[in-house]
């Protein structure tokens, strides 16, 4: 069995980052599809637009959770050199997941979970960073693109240079090549777009 864990690990962090938690609850709680309104992805956001902070806060600690355990059994077992790719397959799952038509959310919770199980000073610099960037850029898919390219050479800075870097690395990647395609996208009061529902709200 040992020598099936650098396969099954990885394997096990794909399909839980695949569990669309986005997608559930909000169809059980409105009957929709969170991908089919907002910003079209299966996010955190997205199910507080349509559901509310509530079910959005249950969304959020889910997608965080899919991120942790994986890489959290790894390192119990004794694998913490596949962590980072543990981590980095179960962001992948999050953004294209197997279970939902590989249409998911943008990987940044599961990433987080991902880091936390590592090393939460990661969690913290990578999270400071990306709401620094967010008030700067007013543009969070521009800020998180910059976020995923800059988290691993910041903790090599700050000398976490062990086996966080490398899946700061390898999420950051990820997180990088999937909010491009939001690059263009425009957002109003940051991003929960209230404005532009405001709008809508008053056309209907």
């Amino acid at each position: 069995m040992d020598g099936f864990l650098p396969f099954l690990l990885p394997l096990l962090g794909y399909l839980l980052g695949s569990l669309p938690f986005a997608i559930w609850v909000t169809r059980l709680v409105k009957g929709v599809d969170v991908r089919d309104s907002g910003s079209g992805h299966a996010t955190t956001t997205n199910t507080i637009r349509q559901a509310g902070f509530g079910w959005g806060a249950l969304v959020l600690a889910l997608d965080i959770a899919k991120g942790f355990l994986p890489v959290w059994l790894a390192l119990s077992v004794g694998r913490d050199s596949i962590s980072p790719y543990v981590a980095a397959l179960a962001v992948a799952g999050h953004c294209w997941p197997l279970f939902a038509q590989f249409r998911g959310g943008m990987g940044l919770a599961t990433a987080g979970g991902a880091l936390l199980a590592l090393d939460p000073r990661a969690f913290l610099l990578t999270l400071g960073i990306l709401i620094l960037l967010t008030l700067i850029i007013r543009h969070s898919a521009r800020a998180s693109v910059f976020t995923g390219l800059l988290m691993a050479p910041l903790l090599w800075v700050v000398g976490l240079r062990d086996t966080v870097f490398w899946a700061a690395l390898a999420v950051g990647l990820v997180i990088a090549f999937r909010f491009l395609i939001d690059w263009n996208r425009k957002y109003r009061e940051l991003w929960l777009d209230r404005e532009q529902q405001t709008k809508k709200d008053e056309t209907a």
